[in-house]
């Protein structure tokens, strides 16, 4: 039932396996997240690691700054402060977990990765932190590299959602660019993962055409992740006059996750672990029916 026979992605960690679909559990530690339901601090924050592994997750990822509109910087400092305990404590219950870190910084990225940490996601795709990558390289860390523009602040606003008629083509051109430069830092092909940043620097036509048209993302040679978990863009297709709130955008984000397999991605980084389990078996027993 794969689409991927005995491929693996290479972290700090050791390999994970992609030989079937991986389910990524959001840890949002922080107060302004898109998402109140998703926010979540010290125990609460343990019980909720062990709630989505109990549901099915792979791996677990870790976020100590928001990248919603209007969210506020923080210090890495602060980040730190944040993720930090819970990281610990997630890797003293389950050691064999993997876990990734959600952050632009190189300060906290080396921090975590010191501390256990097996993958670095960064939403800036290495592009905002001129330390990353090396950071990353030289602790043959796991990276997500996800397609954005601008900076931290402008990432989820339109203002730099400016597109052609082939999207597709221009993000698969930028994260080339950021292949590359990772590449030239050291980062080993086997390490690297990508993401086409739906709901980033994206307006609704935009996403929708990146699912669309996701398999064109197989021409860098490297495997999927896609985060469309209660998005934006998931209550614009619903209703665009009034879009719906992040509470109700579940089965929007199930259908954009199948959606995705069935164009190749390997890693669905949500919030809904055990309802995405579901829906994505369902669509894999169908996909493999002779």
């Amino acid at each position: 039932m794969s689409l991927d026979g005995g491929r693996v992605w290479q972290t700090a960690g050791g390999p994970v396996a992609l030989d079937r679909p991986l389910l990524a559990g959001i840890i949002n530690l922080t107060p302004d997240s898109f998402w109140e339901g998703s926010r979540v601090t010290g125990a609460v924050a343990i019980a909720r690691a062990g709630q989505l592994l109990d549901e099915g997750a792979d791996l677990l990822d870790l976020g100590g700054e928001s990248t919603r509109p209007g969210a506020r910087p923080v210090t890495a400092a602060d980040e730190i402060a944040r993720v930090m305990p819970v990281l610990e404590e997630i890797l003293r219950r389950w050691p064999a977990v993997p876990v990734s870190v959600d952050t632009v910084k190189a300060e906290v990225a080396r921090t975590a990765l010191d501390g256990g940490a097996w993958i670095i996601n960064d939403v800036s795709s290495l592009r905002l932190d001129p330390a990353m990558a090396g950071v990353i390289a030289a602790r043959s860390a796991g990276v997500v590299l996800m397609h954005s523009r601008g900076n931290v602040e402008q990432m989820a606003y339109y203002e730099m959602a400016a597109y052609g008629e082939d999207v597709a083509g221009e993000v698969c051109a930028e994260l080339r660019a950021s292949l590359d430069h990772a590449r030239a830092s050291g980062i080993c092909d086997a390490c690297i993962m990508v993401d086409p940043g739906l709901g980033f620097s994206k307006r609704t036509e935009h996403s929708i055409a990146m699912i669309a048209h996701l398999d064109r993302l197989h021409e860098l040679g490297r495997p999927i992740m896609v985060g469309p978990s209660r998005k934006r863009f998931v209550g614009e297709v619903v209703d665009a006059a009034s879009p719906l709130p992040p509470s109700e955008r579940l089965e929007g984000t199930l259908a954009a996750c199948v959606a995705a397999r069935l164009r190749g991605a390997d890693v669905f980084r949500v919030h809904d672990v055990r309802a995405t389990h579901r829906a994505l078996a369902v669509a894999e027993a169908i996909r493999a029916a002779p």
